[in-house]
């Protein structure tokens, strides 16, 4: 019996997906469509980020895009979330650290001892990279720098360290930033095209290059996740979405000019989860220790064969 016929049997409702817009999500959504129709249904929710909350406090979705600290976050709290051994989104992270083009007491992330730098959240996992960055190769512990949000965790039950503090809610972190209320702000992709501000470090290409070369991976931003009661009851459809996952990445990344390169399977987000680990319990991020075994579901990776 196919997957299609096993879910008209069984008369359940489709999987409730929630995935950001990527190249290689369309190709995952084109095959899942093409092959187990009706048994996905595909929810739109923009920005992604959106989502994350739903997932985590009422279960909104079946299958969610989640950021990686979020979900270490969410297991540590013991939240009834799988994480599925595949990553949607990866980036270097040391081009989003940016400040003003005319300040010229920052010449490089060396410089941020003791500054006011603007993040999205705490909780956001491009600032906790940029921090481990920060630590890893200046000696810049987190409490040196005083960071301002602008948004409150998606979890509710995780709270910032003291060396934090909110900033006004009425102006944008770019507004901040040009008014000298901000040294540096972490902005990730959304960076304005105009000249007015420039990346902290002086060669970010560089950096990202030393970083490839120590850890052998590229930062992982986003994973996916799946509530704990659907996986249990329905792991042929976890079984099928994660085939068509590692179909759609296969095709996605061996086109040309894809620029990413997205890891599948445990044993290649293992090393991206270590290091991820360090960095948040040297940021106060996490609630309590967490072992690798924990953030496993071994019944998922093991019918995946990833």
């Amino acid at each position: 019996m196919t997957l299609v016929g096993l879910h008209l049997a069984e008369g359940s409702p489709p999987l409730r997906v929630a995935l950001g817009a990527y190249p290689h999500t369309s190709v995952l959504k084109s095959k899942l469509s093409s092959r187990y129709l009706p048994s996905f249904e595909f929810i739109d929710v923009s920005p992604i980020t959106a989502a994350f909350g739903p997932m985590i406090r009422k279960g909104s979705f079946d299958i969610s895009e989640m950021a990686l600290a979020t979900f270490l976050q969410a297991k540590a709290l013991e939240k009834d979330l799988v994480l599925l051994p595949v990553a949607v989104a990866v980036r270097f992270q040391e081009d989003s650290l940016v400040c003003r083009a005319d300040n010229r007491s920052i010449r490089s992330p060396a410089d941020l001892t003791g500054r006011r730098v603007g993040v999205r959240a705490y909780s956001q996992t491009t600032g906790m990279w940029v921090r481990g960055l920060l630590q890893d190769d200046f000696g810049i512990t987190p409490n040196l720098i005083k960071w301002i949000t602008f948004e409150s965790p998606h979890i509710e039950e995780v709270s910032d360290p003291p060396w934090v503090e909110r900033g006004n809610q009425g102006l944008e972190m770019l507004t901040l930033l040009k008014s000298g209320e901000l040294d540096a702000v972490i902005l990730g992709r959304d960076k304005p095209e105009s000249g007015e501000v420039r990346e902290v470090y002086p060669d970010a290409i560089g950096a990202a290059k030393r970083f490839y070369e120590k850890y052998k991976f590229v930062p992982v931003n986003h994973v996916i996740v799946a509530r704990r009661a659907v996986v249990e009851a329905r792991p042929k459809l976890i079984e099928a979405f994660l085939g068509a996952v590692r179909d759609a990445w296969s095709v996605a990344s061996n086109r040309e000019n894809a620029g990413f390169i997205l890891p599948i399977g445990r044993s290649a987000l293992e090393p991206v989860i270590s290091v991820a680990l360090r960095y948040m319990k040297s940021q106060a991020m996490l609630p309590r220790a967490l072992s690798m075994d924990e953030i496993w579901d071994r019944s998922v990776t093991e019918a995946a064969s990833l």
